[in-house]
């Protein structure tokens, strides 16, 4: 019997169910007060890593994720000492007009490990969210941590120039991009450069794969020095050319930033960011819930009537 209570599906969870993994997801995703004491016990574990996988549409991420997930469970570590036995992949989708649920289904392009007990795989909606990160991912990723996943791949969509958002939740950020669509030039525009860690030129089978490699090249020499270069690597998802090596540049990413001292930086960082992104909403649903009833009414006939500013008519509803 799956319980309803989050303690006691963390409990079930950690005991390898997945349909109360699933139930803890979905609470997140709802919010309200079941996801407030899901994420208040997540929180009391400690973080996965976790790697960002984004890029445009149609750049094969789902593919090159589904092809990750094989290399990594195979090498079993990232240092050959401590090996993690479990993966979990979340993939922010678009989110659907009728239902508010994802739309692309990612599942449905990695079947070769939809039955695999090893791997779980959730697909998220971005709720609307520009970044194409929902809130809730953040929080997902904690829930998955608590539960005993020690690697969480989060494979977003593919919208532009907010794509850079993954890096905040990200301790290693991979971009994909593509030959023959002015991908490496939209990655300089939209930030990219300086959040990508790992530089993914997928469909490397096709022309022109050295002209783009060279034009990254250029672009991250024009960037200046940095402690960390990122990586290129070419890989052809379909066949999983590459992927042992793009596995092997995440793995020296990982080590350099653990050496380097900056791996608590960046999780300080990435909980700053967190933070402010749920003071965000909390403020948000206040000023909501602020700007119905009779008082807000009271304070709009005040500005019509010329009795007071907007200014002080908002100070009035914020004391109240």
């Amino acid at each position: 019997m799956i319980s309803r209570d989050p303690n006691e599906l963390l409990t079930q969870a950690r005991s390898g169910s997945r349909v109360a993994l699933a139930r803890l997801l979905t609470y997140v995703e709802s919010g309200g007060p079941l996801h407030r004491q899901t994420v208040a016990e997540a929180y009391r574990s400690t973080s996965p890593y976790v790697i960002g996988i984004t890029g445009p549409p149609g750049a094969g991420k789902s593919t090159l994720t589904d092809r990750l997930i094989s290399e990594a469970l195979s090498a079993g570590s990232f240092d050959g000492q401590h090996p993690f036995a479990t993966i979990a992949i979340l993939a922010v989708d678009p989110t659907s007009p009728f239902t508010g649920g994802a739309i692309l289904g990612d599942r449905v392009r990695m079947q070769e490990h939809a039955t695999d007990d090893r791997v779980f795989i959730r697909s998220m909606a971005t709720r609307g969210h520009l970044g194409g990160l929902s809130l809730a991912v953040p929080d997902a990723i904690r829930v998955l941590g608590a539960v005993g996943f020690s690697v969480v791949l989060v494979e977003t969509v593919g919208v532009g120039q907010m794509e850079v958002e993954i890096a905040s939740a990200a301790d290693t950020t991979i971009v994909v991009t593509i030959p023959g669509a002015g991908d490496s030039m939209q990655a300089n525009k939209a930030g990219l450069l300086e959040v990508a860690d790992l530089f993914v030129v997928n469909k490397a089978d096709r022309p022109d794969i050295s002209s783009v490699r060279r034009d990254l090249e250029q672009m991250l020499d024009l960037g200046g020095e940095r402690a960390w270069r990122p990586t290129i690597t070419e890989t052809v998802a379909t066949d999983g050319r590459g992927l042992p090596e793009l596995w092997a540049a995440i793995t020296e990413h990982r080590l350099f930033i653990e050496r380097d001292d900056t791996f608590m930086e960046r999780r300080r960082m990435r909980t700053r960011v967190e933070l402010q992104r749920v003071l965000s909403a909390v403020v948000s649903n206040r000023v909501r819930e602020l700007a119905n009833g009779d008082a807000y009414e009271a304070q709009v006939a005040r500005l019509v009537s010329g009795q007071c500013d907007p200014y002080t008519a908002a100070d009035v509803l914020l004391q109240s």
